[in-house]
């Protein structure tokens, strides 16, 4: 295994692993009905609006007998790591060209 590409992964999983934080604790924070008023929460919705962005608004978020479910959010998980196994390939292919 090449240097390089260990280190190119290894960037691949930090950005995987904060994307999906954020957009996790983004669900679960909609789900639940957390205060968009308290400083944390607010946190977590204006990083991770930057993040669901391009997703924002494809499929309607549903409200379940008071619980929130914002659809376009697990879109984006899904996006996001589906995009990740594609880097992790391309690193892969890559690897293979330069040996």
């Amino acid at each position: 295994m090449n240097v390089l590409a260990n280190v190119a992964r290894a960037i691949v999983n930090f950005m995987l692993a904060i994307v999906g934080v954020l957009l996790g604790l983004r669900f679960v924070l909609k789900l639940f009905g957390a205060n968009a008023e308290n400083g944390f929460v607010n946190w977590v919705y204006e990083v991770s609006g930057e993040i669901l962005g391009p997703f924002r608004g494809i499929f309607p978020s549903a409200n379940v007998e008071g619980f929130v479910v914002e659809f376009s959010t697990i879109f984006a998980l899904m996006v996001y790591a589906i995009i990740g196994m594609l880097a992790y390939y391309l690193i892969d292919v890559l690897d293979l060209r330069r040996r």
